[in-house]
């Protein structure tokens, strides 16, 4: 599964936006880690900030999402395009010690490969990362707000994943959640049912 556990899976292509400008001076030193070539940098005085926006097209991917079973189990795959807005915080040093994503989806769908039917979601996120030993990205703490919602062809939500949830650097651990989150239902708490909304839809 994609980052962002209210959440897609991985970027497919991308399709790159310049970022827009801000005051500052030009950066001189070298940044740890190197920033995205779509975001620009500029030298404050607590050290560097980096901004840039991007819109994401991806899919379809294989979400590893089963359902059904035997000869009619299918995985369901998904497709969409998002505006990721970034920005960097780096030390006097040239070392990260935080970043802030904002992402919108503008298109978002789930597909049964073998039916072709489909159900659409709208999805909104703020993704903080905040590295407690600055450049080192093993080191941060990831925090996720915002909102899925899945709709089936007739507009009725399917599914709703909501809230606030914190993992390690890689969302290998979660933390903490709060919220109604099907996502962390199934991957973290071994909840079978949390998609049987979503394969009744697709059905």
């Amino acid at each position: 599964m994609r980052k962002s556990l209210l959440l897609v899976p991985l970027f497919g292509a991308m399709a790159l936006l310049p970022g827009a400008g801000f005051a500052g001076q030009p950066v001189t030193q070298t940044l740890n880690p190197p920033p995205a070539p779509f975001l620009t940098c500029m030298a404050v005085g607590s050290g560097t900030i980096c901004q840039g926006t991007r819109t994401i097209s991806y899919g379809p991917d294989d979400t590893g999402i089963v359902c059904g079973s035997g000869a009619n189990a299918y995985d369901i795959f998904d497709a969409g395009t998002f505006t990721q807005r970034v920005t960097r915080y780096y030390d006097t040093e040239g070392n990260l010690t935080r970043r802030v994503a904002h992402e919108h989806y503008s298109l978002g769908q789930w597909r049964n490969p073998l039916s072709g039917a489909t159900v659409s979601y709208t999805q909104n996120n703020v993704i903080t990362d905040v590295l407690a030993v600055p450049g080192d990205r093993t080191s941060s703490t990831e925090t996720i707000t915002g909102e899925v919602i899945i709709r089936a062809a007739t507009g009725a939500p399917v599914l709703i994943a909501t809230g606030r949830q914190v993992f390690n650097f890689d969302e290998s651990e979660l933390i903490s959640s709060a919220g109604r989150n099907a996502f962390i239902a199934a991957f973290f708490e071994g909840d079978t049912t949390a998609f049987d909304d979503v394969c009744a839809a697709l059905a």
